[in-house]
């Protein structure tokens, strides 16, 4: 009698066999969380280098463009850390696209990043409008690109310099309605902050009450850190403070 041989399941390396879990997603979107927020983090203290003058933003924009060398060109190393970060991006946009499918499917309410009795009413707003903030933020880090990074005409100001930050954000968040699309899309990031920094002790396997009230300072704590920083830049400009 002939053996018939059942189909053996395709195999994958470990680190992608482990991402085809909820539990794996869940730690992939949390470790490249905490990568996007270290990137945010020192973005937003590398430019208050606003606050010194001309002269000192744009040597901060040049000696980010010089890192690495002379083990590597001018700018490679910058673009290196550029795609890390756009990866980590993609894996973070994927696995919450994923986990949002298996939570609809499963429960109509979908994960909260912790029981609601755990979290005050302000982490459960967070909670609640993280899939919005989420698209409010993606949409806002192509106009950024777009604005100041890539200096795209009809998007930029007229008076784009490449290598000159100082005098572009400045031209930049002179037109009010720039302005205001900074303070707001930076609104929305504090309030994704918030929550990402809350749920992904509890995405990691770190989640006990005995830690609750950390998590609650933590996750608030760094929200208002990046959106107050973020948000003054903007309104110092728009105010005259900065020109």
């Amino acid at each position: 009698m002939a053996i018939v041989k059942k189909a053996e399941r395709r195999k994958f390396p470990w680190p992608l066999a482990f991402y085809q879990s909820d539990v794996g997603k869940k730690w992939a979107m949390a470790l490249s969380g905490i990568a996007l927020l270290g990137y945010v983090v020192a973005h937003m203290v590398g430019n208050l280098h606003l606050y010194q003058d001309a002269l000192h933003m744009n040597e901060y924009g040049e000696f980010l463009r010089r890192m690495g060398e002379p083990i590597f060109p001018h700018s490679v190393l910058l673009w290196i850390l550029r795609i890390i970060l756009a990866g980590a991006f993609v894996v973070h946009l994927q696995a919450a696209w994923s986990l949002t499918r298996t939570n609809r499917a499963a429960r109509p309410t979908g994960y909260q990043g912790g029981r609601k009795g755990e979290m005050p009413a302000y982490l459960q707003y967070a909670s609640r409008t993280m899939r919005w903030t989420g698209v409010i933020v993606l949409l806002f880090l192509v106009w950024h690109l777009l604005d100041l990074t890539l200096g795209t005409p009809g998007v930029a100001t007229e008076t784009f310099i490449a290598g000159r930050p100082y005098e572009n954000v400045v031209a930049s968040f002179t037109r009010l309605p720039v302005g205001i699309l900074y303070v707001v899309a930076n609104i929305a990031l504090g309030f994704h902050i918030m929550h990402g920094a809350w749920s992904m002790f509890q995405s990691l396997g770190v989640n006990s009450p005995r830690i609750n009230a950390f998590r609650r300072i933590f996750a608030g704590s760094i929200a208002a850190i990046v959106v107050i920083g973020n948000i003054s830049f903007p309104v110092m400009v728009m105010t005259g403070v900065v020109n």
